[in-house]
């Protein structure tokens, strides 16, 4: 008899799977047979998946079940399903980066979260769905359609990491690599009603490194905070490949206890001071804050003290467009997404000097974040303005240009490398809202210690298969 909260094979998280290999009540290779069978009933309607290994997925089901069977599993997530996103390279798959520009030929060496997974012993299903070269804070591309929101299939699961939501709210695979430049992560995490981690920049190895570079951040997406501080123990160690990442870290992960948040200086930010948010979204976000104050918790309402950046972020993010798109042909440029293709030759039209200037700003916009948590332990603001709009849309408003436009809480805090995260807070309409909690570099515990607090006072609801 399975001794869980929960007696669905494919509802469970990674904590209860593994508790149940170890007593050898389950097997992965059930456990993955679950998965595929949620991915073959939910795929075909949200569009989570653009590849797919079943067959090497179960042989390497097999291979772990021997491993827990002899009492000597690789780590604590052995066995566990799990998805890499499709910017990510893994050893004898294609990495197709959304793009119609890729090649469908197979990649000759797994990436560092890729290699890390394998060598824990995770089981992976397949690839997630990304837009062209993660470029937009939406999921749809010319290679592999739209990705849409389990909660209602009309409206979108945000993006970048949109198909690692998507799986994840279905439980489509239970542990999910994402990845963050510009809000990649929080984005679709909140749209999608799941838990989504932007650790402090270099603390997961990314190689080759992004062309988005130092605002790129690569976590987990899972249902569970816990679940994705089992992930951060693999994933968050070093690998000699990247030059960026760095060599220390902030302690086990998976071994924090939630403690008590008596003293905990937490500063209240709704609009962050210039952001327009649905009254309906800013009402659970207060909620939620009232919650953290009756249990201890020192709130106070107050802004971190800066304009918007998006100028900033914008020079350095249509910098990094430009930077791809110089490599193509005119032939691969009209395979490209056009609105990929337009912010690359924005970026190519860019002054050094200007792109220099903004690099100098963004260091100020780091000064002004460290001196804040210098008084406040963490920040919280909501996660994004308002709930999921219409599939198949960059913006949320015709008025609206950018997909910056309606993420505003999301891309200052690349720029400024912190730790960021979003869990989930409740619904409007059926539709999730995120709250986000941010640190200063390194403190990524503090941020998780919220999250599980908010996870315990406000459960999150899940799906086992979408809405209309």
């Amino acid at each position: 008899m399975i001794k869980s909260k929960n007696t669905n094979i494919a509802d469970m998280s990674a904590v209860e799977l593994t508790q149940l290999f170890e007593t050898k009540e389950l097997s992965p290779v059930e456990a993955v047979k679950a998965s595929f069978e949620r991915i073959n009933k939910c795929n075909p309607l949200v569009n989570a998946y653009c590849y797919l290994a079943e067959e090497e997925a179960i042989q390497s089901a097999k291979d772990s079940e021997a491993r827990w069977f002899k009492g000597m599993p690789l780590s604590r997530i052995d066995g566990v399903p799990s998805s890499i996103k499709d910017l990510t390279s893994v050893a004898g798959w294609p990495n197709r980066n959304g793009s119609l520009t890729s090649s469908t030929s197979v990649m000759s060496f797994d990436a560092p979260f890729s290699l890390k997974m394998k060598q824990a012993g995770a089981v992976i299903l397949g690839k997630t769905t990304t837009p062209e070269f993660g470029w937009k804070g939406v999921t749809d591309s010319r290679l592999t359609g739209i990705t849409r929101n389990p909660w209602k299939t009309s409206q979108t699961s945000g993006g970048s990491s949109g198909g690692a939501a998507a799986a994840s709210a279905l439980n489509m695979g239970v542990l999910h690599q994402a990845s963050d430049a510009g809000g990649s992560i929080r984005i679709p995490a909140s749209f999608c009603g799941v838990f989504g981690l932007k650790p402090t920049f270099g603390y997961i190895p990314q190689w080759p490194a992004s062309s988005m570079t130092t605002l790129s951040h690569l976590g987990p997406i899972t249902r569970t905070v816990q679940d994705s501080l089992l992930m951060m123990d693999i994933v968050a160690t070093p690998d000699t490949r990247d030059w960026y990442a760095t060599r220390t870290f902030n302690g086990i992960w998976s071994n924090h206890t939630c403690s008590p948040l008596a003293g905990v200086k937490i500063a209240y930010s709704p609009t962050l001071g210039y952001v327009d948010v649905d009254p309906n979204v800013l009402k659970l976000v207060d909620i939620a804050v009232k919650k953290l104050e009756e249990m201890g918790a020192q709130i106070d309402l107050v802004d971190p003290g800066f304009e918007d950046p998006v100028d900033i972020f914008s020079t350095l993010w249509f910098s990094g467009a430009a930077k791809v798109v110089s490599g193509f042909s005119q032939q691969q440029c009209d395979l490209l997404d056009s609105g990929f293709l337009a912010i690359g030759e924005k970026g190519k039209a860019i002054d050094i000097v200007d792109y220099m200037v903004a690099t100098d700003r963004r260091a100020d916009l780091g000064r002004i974040m460290q001196e804040f948590h210098a008084r406040y332990d963490v920040l919280i603001t909501p996660t994004l303005p308002r709930t999921a709009f219409e599939a198949g849309k960059n913006t949320e408003t015709e008025q609206q240009k950018d997909w910056m436009e309606w993420t505003p809480f999301s891309y200052p805090f690349n720029l400024t490398q912190q730790p960021a995260l979003s869990v989930p807070c409740g619904h409007v309409d059926g539709l999730p809202v995120g709250l986000q909690v941010i640190a200063d570099r390194g403190n990524d515990l503090l941020a998780m210690n919220i999250a599980k607090h908010i996870e315990t006072l406000l459960p999150a609801q899940f799906l086992d298969f979408p809405k209309s």
